[in-house]
């Protein structure tokens, strides 16, 4: 299963995916930024909700 065919990721998986750290995932997931939800005791992100995230980062500026 290809990570476009998942519907959600545990955080170390939506790091993977997005090419982050697992601290900066969880950093965003508490400050709010990323939307997560709880299935059990599981931590789940939605694909959407990730792609949404990345999508909202701060475009860089070329120097």
């Amino acid at each position: 299963m290809t990570p476009q065919d998942k519907l959600g990721f545990s955080p170390e998986e939506a790091a993977a995916v997005a090419g982050s750290g697992r601290t900066k995932i969880f950093h965003a997931i508490k400050d709010g930024s990323l939307k997560a939800r709880k299935f059990g005791r599981r931590t789940v992100i939605l694909q959407e909700d990730l792609k949404a995230f990345l999508a909202n980062l701060p475009v860089r500026e070329v120097a």
